[in-house]
C-alpha cells in the first residue's frame, strides 16, 4: 500500500521540470548554477522545485562554500519501486479475481 510519503513523492515527480531535475541529479551531484543551465528554468523557479523535491525526501543538500549541491537519495527512488513492483504483482494476480455483484 502506498502511504502519504509515497504520494508526495509521485506528486513531486509529476512536474517535468521536477522529473527532469531529478534526471539530472540521477547521473551526478550539481549545484543550483549547474541546474540552470541544465533545465534552462530561472533561479527562482528551480529553487522552488528544489524545495518541492526536498520536502518529499527526494534530494538533499550538500552545502559547499558559497554554492548548494545537491543530490539524489536512491533509497527513496528503490522504496517507491518496489512498492510499485509489489502493486504490477497484486494485479496480476487480481485479473482473475472478480467480486460478485
Amino acid at each position: 500500500m502506498l502511504t502519504s510519503v509515497d504520494s508526495d513523492v509521485i506528486r513531486a515527480l509529476g512536474d517535468p521540470l521536477r522529473l527532469k531535475i531529478v534526471t539530472l541529479l540521477a547521473r551526478e551531484t550539481l549545484c543550483t548554477t549547474h541546474l540552470v543551465a541544465e533545465t534552462g528554468a530561472k533561479q527562482t523557479n528551480l529553487s522552488n522545485h528544489m524545495k518541492v523535491l526536498r520536502e518529499a525526501g527526494l534530494v538533499e543538500t550538500e552545502p559547499c562554500g558559497r554554492f548548494t549541491y545537491y543530490k539524489l537519495r536512491p533509497d527513496v527512488l528503490a522504496g517507491l519501486s518496489e512498492q510499485f513492483a509489489a502493486l504490477a504483482t497484486a494485479a496480476r494476480g487480481a485479473a482473475e479475481n472478480k467480486r460478485a455483484c
